[in-house]
């Protein structure tokens, strides 16, 4: 056995690299699964439990996203049918988002997803656990110089885009 304690920097990036890993293979699986990425899933869990139809401004506040990151991410579901856009017949400037049977479909078919786990695990946890791990997790982000990038509550990765970087 090794006399000299353990590197806490290797730990750190060694749970680090777990955590990106268990978001990377997730994200595969579901893609293989259903062919969504978890940000999509996450647009067609949250339309199903708003009985089927929510506004997109609705979508990125429940998501904690900009308005733009929901309008790419319907853009993809509507394409593949799994969800329309129709105007509201009470404000004809208002546009609802609204889930198709395919896209219920999808939902009910889709694996557990990571961040559902990562959930009821979290919320085992005692109070002051629960606080000391946010405050811990901020502070990577912070770290990380990650604390200003717009993020959902959905453990995912994905495609890198020419305009994407960190702040």
């Amino acid at each position: 056995m090794d006399d000299q304690p353990r590197d806490r920097t290797d730990d750190s990036l060694i749970a680090l690299r777990r955590i990106l890993r268990a978001t990377e293979l997730y994200s595969r699986n579901l893609a293989q699964a259903s062919g969504l990425t978890p940000a999509q899933l996450r647009v067609l869990q949250i339309l199903s439990s708003q009985g089927g139809s929510a506004t997109p401004k609705e979508l990125a506040q429940r998501m904690g996203v900009a308005q733009a990151t929901v309008t790419s991410l319907v853009d993809k579901i509507v394409s593949r049918g799994m969800a329309t856009r129709l105007r509201s017949e009470a404000d004809r400037r208002q546009t609802n988002v609204v889930l198709e049977p395919r896209g219920q479909e999808a939902v009910k078919a889709a694996p557990d997803a990571l961040q559902q786990r990562y959930v009821r695990a979290f919320e085992k946890l005692k109070d002051w656990e629960q606080a000391q791990l946010l405050a811990s997790l901020e502070r990577v982000a912070a770290m990380l110089d990650a604390d200003d990038i717009d993020a959902a509550p959905v453990l995912t990765t994905g495609e890198i885009k020419p305009g994407d970087r960190l702040p």
